[in-house]
């Protein structure tokens, strides 16, 4: 039996904006009202606490009563055919609840908590987060989300599942948020790299092999089909 062909997924907001959560970049978008410095990064956290949790409360919320769409499905169904691993820069769990098995979250998880002082001290957690809730040497529990100016520890291991790629599916993803930006740069030189956006960003000429000028919802489901149909 011959192997799975391998397809690697960069899924963004745009793929979680079809289920009704709003985005970061829109005008309309979920952070605006809220400077970035006061709910997503570690001098904010250290600053106001109870702020940073409320944030992290309401998104939490939002993103339990949403529901994954045809883009998540469809996604889920390939894996029929091929063997694929999304790398997904969201912090839902869209993708899990579509189905889907094997998923890389670059930017962290809305269901986790880690300690403030510890890394690697990472709890589940189901509704709020309470500022009471602390490690076991007592240190603040925070969002187990990577905020602006941390590193992403997940990253080099996104760029070894980039580098196995045979297909590639951009979804959803500006290409302007670094470093997850950088990632087709790991893709190999004949990889088929197919990116499905409504408003594409610009690509290097010859990168792309085809472009699906469409919002997630639609424009997966046409890529799957015709990458099933193929085998």
């Amino acid at each position: 039996m011959l192997a799975m062909k391998r397809i690697v997924v960069l899924s963004g907001a745009g793929i979680s904006a079809d289920s009704g959560l709003q985005t970061f970049r829109d005008a309309d978008g979920l952070w605006a009202g809220y400077r970035i410095e006061d709910v997503c990064t570690p001098e904010a956290f250290a600053k106001d606490p109870q702020q940073v949790i409320d944030f992290y409360n309401m998104r939490r919320r939002q993103a339990m009563a949403a529901q994954p769409n045809a883009a998540h499905h469809s996604l889920q169904q390939l894996e029929s055919r091929y063997d694929v691993e999304i790398i997904t820069q969201n912090v839902d769990l869209l993708h899990e609840r579509a189905g889907s098995r094997k998923i890389l979250h670059l930017h962290g998880r809305l269901d986790q908590l880690r300690s403030s002082a510890d890394a690697d001290y990472i709890e589940q957690i189901e509704g709020d987060q309470s500022i009471r809730q602390l490690d076991m040497r007592l240190n603040l529990m925070r969002p187990n989300i990577v905020w602006f100016g941390e590193p992403v520890p997940e990253f080099m291991r996104a760029t070894r599942l980039m580098d196995l790629a045979e297909i590639v599916i951009v979804v959803g993803t500006s290409l302007k948020v670094y470093p997850a930006a950088s990632l087709l740069e790991y893709a190999r030189p004949r990889t088929e790299i197919y990116l499905v956006d409504p408003n594409p960003p610009e690509a290097p000429p010859g990168l792309l092999t085809d472009v699906i000028a469409k919002r997630a919802s639609e424009g997966v489901p046409e890529l799957v089909e015709m990458l099933l149909a193929r085998g």
